[in-house]
């Protein structure tokens, strides 16, 4: 007792000694904590859920997750597609080149009397029609031809850029045998590029082979061969990737631009070329192709996954076989090569 009235006279200090000092409070009992459970394992991802693989660059857009692996029966509509469409392309060429002659004949008399009017007729100054004009009536006919072509690959270029339109440009403007349309993007997926510099690279050398190509076959006839050709070679890629396993969509050109450049290149085996970046290094036509088509069997080989080379192989010989069948008889061994 006499410690607790000691404390209590001396203050706060002394309060503080209580503590220690009081023989009746001691020390306190350590409170039991409850048990902690034992760390439980980390829990492992299950193994139907595989983690995504990471994006690799491409040409084409990341595709949407499809399930299951198509059977080979689905080959059997784009083969009657592309058998069909080639038919009616060129059946319908003829009956175009038919009645261009006939309106060729007519048009030369009125072509003359349009001279005759301009002649008498005062000149306007600054006429942006008449500048336009004067550019058009300066290209060649091929690069006539494959304006329209260059306009509707920018056209659907920049569809690729609406966000909204992401789902109808994966369906029918990209080629993929495990999709649900197969016909129509056969020919859609050629006028289709998701890649800036891969349209700039097909449409340079569509256009560089444009005044070629058009002097051997004619303007009907190269726009049934083009169109023809995207779907043929998209045709050899759907076997390629039924046979493979590798389903991924497939976009671009360069199918129908293989052909082109096959076709010429045939042709005209010693022609000289250049590479846009490089013009100090020339190289015969003949040799280009083989170079390509060399590539292209090796990336289909070793399973090379940046560019479709099975539609590049199919283009090329798609190209060659015209060539073996029709001769490509509106060529002219007197043509000036221009690139």
């Amino acid at each position: 007792m006499a410690w607790w009235c000691w404390a209590r006279a001396a203050g706060p200090r002394a309060h503080r000694l209580t503590v220690l000092l009081e023989p009746r409070r001691g020390f306190r009992r350590a409170r039991p904590r409850p048990e902690e459970p034992p760390p439980a394992a980390a829990a492992e991802p299950p193994a139907a859920e595989a983690r995504p693989a990471p994006p690799r660059r491409s040409l084409c857009p990341p595709p949407p997750a499809r399930a299951g692996r198509p059977p080979a029966r689905r080959l059997v509509r784009p083969l009657l597609f592309a058998v069909g469409f080639t038919g009616t392309a060129f059946g319908a060429a003829a009956i175009w080149q038919y009645e261009a002659l006939k309106a060729r004949v007519q048009t030369y008399f009125e072509g003359a009397r349009a001279d005759w009017l301009d002649r008498i007729r005062p000149q306007k100054r600054g006429d942006f029609r008449k500048q336009v004009n004067s550019w058009w009536n300066n290209l060649t006919e091929g690069q006539r031809t494959v304006t329209g072509i260059i306009a509707a690959n920018v056209f659907v270029f920049c569809l690729w850029r609406l966000p909204g339109m992401r789902r109808i440009m994966f369906t029918y403007f990209t080629s993929d045998p495990s999709s649900r349309a197969l016909c129509s993007p056969m020919l859609l997926s050629t006028f289709s590029h998701f890649s800036l510099f891969h349209m700039a690279a097909n449409m340079y050398v569509l256009w560089s082979f444009s005044s070629s190509i058009v002097s051997l076959l004619g303007c009907e006839q190269f726009i049934a061969v083009y169109l023809s050709a995207g779907v043929v070679s998209t045709f050899v890629s759907y076997v390629a990737k039924m046979a493979t396993g590798k389903f991924e969509p497939s976009l671009g050109a360069s199918g129908a631009i293989m052909t082109v450049l096959a076709a010429v290149c045939t042709k005209m085996p010693e022609a000289k070329l250049a590479i846009i970046f490089l013009p100090m290094f020339t190289f015969t036509a003949g040799s280009a192709l083989k170079a390509i088509i060399a590539f292209d069997t090796a990336g289909l080989a070793l399973g090379w996954r940046f560019f479709d080379h099975a539609a590049h192989l199919g283009g090329a010989l798609f190209g060659i076989t015209l060539k073996r069948i029709t001769g490509l008889s509106r060529f002219s061994q007197n043509m000036a090569w221009t690139n």
